[in-house]
């Protein structure tokens, strides 16, 4: 059996490098987490010159959260399909965004871009949110708040569990 690789966010490029495809990870550490709603929100923030909010050096995690119950930092907190998110990646990555984590294949464009910038995709598990839910300490909204459960925000997490889909050489898991 292969073994965990514990990571602190945020992440170190170089330590990045060392991660292949299909290892599994463990992230502790804090990371952003929006979808489809706030990346339009941001692109557009950057095209009028106005950038919300920095997310150099940043890993995202492609959530929208549920509302928490009581005893609970956020509801179920399962990945959403990463393609989606397609169009702003490889503008992101080369401007200095570390990881993302999601689920589900990506571009041709996207997997190149991650192999130019030295950064990783995780590919989290559908189905399981209140697994993901409960690996989060903290979470505060940090832009957007109006978009409501597609809002940034910053989590801080503990034990994440994340499979690498994507590795620093553009080898991917779903080629595999």
């Amino acid at each position: 059996m292969q073994d965990v690789v514990r990571l602190a966010l945020p992440f170190d490029k170089k330590e990045l490098k060392t991660l292949k495809v299909g290892d599994r990870v463990l992230l502790t550490g804090e990371m952003l987490v929006f979808r489809d709603a706030g990346h339009k929100r941001l692109y557009q923030s950057i095209q009028e010159g106005k950038q919300a909010f920095e997310y150099a050096g940043e890993t995202i995690y492609f959530m929208g959260p549920c509302p928490a119950r009581d005893g609970e930092v956020l509801g179920s907190a399962g990945p959403t399909t990463s393609c989606r998110m397609d169009k702003y990646t490889p503008y992101m990555l080369d401007h200095g965004l570390c990881a993302q984590i999601g689920k589900g294949k990506r571009s041709d464009d996207c997997i190149q871009a991650f192999k130019r910038n030295g950064g990783v995709y995780f590919a989290a598990i559908g189905g399981a949110g209140a697994v993901y839910s409960k690996c989060i300490e903290a979470a505060e909204v940090i832009c957007f708040e109006d978009l409501g459960t597609e809002a940034v925000r910053r989590i801080k997490v503990k034990d994440f569990p994340a499979v690498v889909a994507i590795d620093t050489q553009g080898n991917t898991i779903y080629n595999e």
